[in-house]
């Protein structure tokens, strides 16, 4: 009986803590894998080309400073099954910083399922680390009317909570419907978490170590729903911007991003 009361109470402080004390496995029974990368490969290769490619660039609509490139410096294999996306204070291509986005776009997309990532994640003023879906028909409609679905985007000021987030027509930016989620006692830049999506025709809900903290229901919609088709996958390290303001002196580089794995799951019949 004391063995049990102790397991409870461990459980219990689990739960209430959202740590790392072990995420919630997804649920074979209920869940087809339907493709992965677990970032195995040698140290300093680049990811997976069937998989992911390179925007390479700067200034991508949100008045952020670093430039984007491809080179294994800012995103490569670290030899032990992981990805590191790291962000870097040097002069590059006529930016003071640089980093690394890399997408599905025209390689892979999912249209409902589950979509879930590990990882742990940089921290400190001007850090925006951003696990999310963009809808691949954005060259043809624009943003926000082709959706966003923000699985993970912190703060770098605040690394124990989590935003959950959905862009669309008449609710993007500043005017998201988002929610989030803080950790007690842990944070996301000290141990690896995982962040998902459970995505259906009728809703999209955000999860954080397998524990649900926002749903949004296309009932609700403040105007006609836009995740109705494809979208792809998008992992990347922002350097300044709207949203969290640039680094300061007391902003420690290099930055990363160490992502495990991807996975995207589809119901099973």
């Amino acid at each position: 009986m004391k063995r049990l009361a102790i397991s409870a109470v461990l459980l219990g402080w689990c739960s209430l803590l959202v740590s790392s004390c072990s995420s919630t496995p997804t649920d074979t029974s209920k869940w087809n894998l339907v493709w992965q990368d677990e970032f195995d490969g040698a140290q300093g290769a680049l990811p997976n080309a069937a998989n992911w490619k390179f925007d390479v660039g700067t200034n991508w609509g949100n008045a952020q400073l670093e430039y984007d490139s491809d080179r294994a410096t800012n995103a490569s294999l670290d030899g032990s099954g992981n990805l590191v996306i790291t962000a870097r204070k040097e002069t590059y291509q006529g930016s003071p910083y640089t980093s690394a986005r890399i997408t599905t776009e025209g390689k892979r997309t999912v249209q409902y399922g589950k979509v879930e990532a590990r990882m742990k994640l940089p921290s400190g003023r001007g850090l925006w680390p951003a696990f999310w879906l963009l809808g691949a028909n954005k060259p043809t409609v624009g943003w926000p009317a082709s959706g966003e679905i923000d699985i993970m985007e912190i703060r770098g000021t605040d690394p124990s909570t989590v935003l959950g987030s959905m862009h669309g027509p008449g609710y993007s930016g500043g005017a998201a419907l988002t929610k989030s989620k803080t950790l007690t006692l842990t944070r996301f830049d000290n141990s690896f978490h995982t962040f998902a999506v459970e995505w259906s025709p009728e809703q999209v809900e955000f999860f954080v170590d397998g524990l649900s903290y926002n749903v949004v229901k296309k009932s609700e919609s403040p105007t006609p729903w836009v995740f109705d088709h494809p979208f792809y996958i998008i992992l990347n390290v922002a350097v300044g911007g709207n949203f969290v303001g640039s680094p300061d002196a007391f902003t420690p580089f290099p930055q990363t991003m160490v992502v495990d794995w991807v996975r995207v799951y589809q119901l099973k019949p």
